[in-house]
């Protein structure tokens, strides 16, 4: 530790000084290789390469960019990331107290360490590439937490996402439209209303424009769980942002106005729907009307409390088949079952 400590000291304008920190930066390569051995150790590949670059710098020359591409593509475990992380800490010393580069390395390369960090499951390290002030030069970005976040959503990891989340508040990493969007695809996914809502909120406060998929989950989740009061709030901010309903967003109001005991405004939205839909997706109408007979109405049915069930599953038995006869009666060809209306 003394030694670390030491090599954060001001750059000394004695040359010899220089290469005895170099030196002293190298031998700091011992205890990392005892803690891998230890654990089960690195590959070959990623080892070899390691070791010429510990090489290159211990001779106070700058290993070529080609080896450290080339090590953040071979990890494959934890023991591979830890050398990754120990050689990038090394260059970044060599680079200010031999070379007088002070710039942390491009945030390509740091995107990528964090992609391999997620590709082997070394979160601990990934989670480090969103540090601002960091040992290794890394520089955060939103494209590194994103890697991370995907991981997380793949995994239905929401403990992972907040830790993320977290990091990216303290590191003034700013809010962006993509982040929401896989954010709440991990709420809408553990089926978690609240979360999903609260996160939602806080980007549209922070003056991010939500996608149109943050809007299909958000709006497609309020109207499953019966909220018609939170999707009608949801759809005056979605509207204020963009034109046109996409097939989710406009089945979802159309679910809405059923709740509220109005089938021929749910028919009227339907309609709006297909004429604004371009051609190739106006079939995913009929799948989605499907969905509302057979899924969603037992769906919402059951989300309710147990005391307004019976209530609800009589008025979209009586409901469902008058939207279903007024859209026939607009001239819209339908080819579905009502016989899984099963209420």
């Amino acid at each position: 530790m003394a030694a670390s400590l030491c090599l954060l000291c001001p750059i000394s304008p004695f040359p010899w000084m220089i290469g005895r920190r170099i030196e002293q930066l190298c031998s700091m390569s011992t205890a990392t290789e005892s803690l891998s051995s230890m654990e089960g150790g690195p590959t070959e590949a990623a080892k070899e390469l390691y070791d010429k670059m510990l090489s290159s710098v211990t001779a106070k020359t700058m290993p070529p960019n080609a080896w450290l591409w080339s090590l953040i593509e071979k990890c494959a475990n934890h023991e591979d990331i830890e050398l990754l992380f120990d050689v990038v800490h090394k260059l970044r010393l060599f680079r200010q107290y031999a070379l007088r580069i002070y710039e942390n390395f491009n945030c390509h390369l740091c995107q990528e360490i964090a992609r391999a960090c997620v590709r082997v499951r070394a979160l601990d390290f990934g989670k480090k590439t969103l540090w601002k002030h960091n040992i290794y030069g890394t520089t955060p970005s939103i494209a590194s937490a994103h890697h991370l976040l995907l991981f997380a959503r793949e995994h239905n990891d929401v403990k992972l996402m907040a830790e993320v989340l977290k990091l990216l508040r303290s590191n003034g990493l700013p809010y962006q439209a993509g982040t929401a969007d896989i954010v709440c695809s991990i709420c809408y996914n553990v089926d978690n209303w609240k979360l999903l809502s609260t996160h939602a909120k806080r980007y549209i406060n922070a003056g991010v424009k939500l996608r149109q998929t943050t809007f299909d989950m958000w709006m497609e989740f309020a109207a499953r769980i019966g909220n018609t009061k939170s999707l009608w709030k949801i759809e005056k901010l979605r509207s204020d942002m963009m034109k046109r309903h996409s097939l989710m967003t406009g089945f979802s109001c159309a679910k809405g106005f059923l709740l509220e005991r109005k089938p021929d405004i749910a028919v009227a939205m339907i309609q709006i729907l297909i004429q604004d839909l371009p051609e190739a997706k106006r079939a995913g109408v009929m799948v989605e009307l499907q969905k509302l007979i057979n899924e969603w109405s037992l769906e919402v049915v059951k989300r309710q409390k147990e005391k307004n069930r019976k209530a609800l599953a009589a008025a979209l038995r009586t409901d469902i088949p008058i939207m279903v006869s007024g859209l026939q009666n607009i001239g819209l060809k339908l080819n579905i079952n009502m016989e899984e209306l099963t209420l």
